[in-house]
């Protein structure tokens, strides 16, 4: 951070999971909670496959990309 450029502040609220009281820089579930969530709902990121554009049949090319 650059010298004279005051740092985040902090808000002092209650976890809207657990009611307890905390102190974050963004609204949201306490850091124990969030480290439950994680544990329960969340998973490790994985490759996914997508397949190539193929478009309907019903779709016709625009006409004065196929003029000659």
């Amino acid at each position: 951070m650059s010298p004279g450029v005051p740092g985040p502040s902090l808000l002092e609220l209650r976890c809207p999971r657990c009611g307890a009281p905390c102190s974050t820089r963004f609204y949201g579930p306490c850091d124990d909670c969030r480290d439950q969530l994680r544990s329960s709902m969340g998973t490790e990121a994985r490759a996914v496959e997508s397949t190539e554009y193929e478009p309907k049949m019903n779709v016709t090319p625009n006409a004065v990309a196929t003029k000659d």
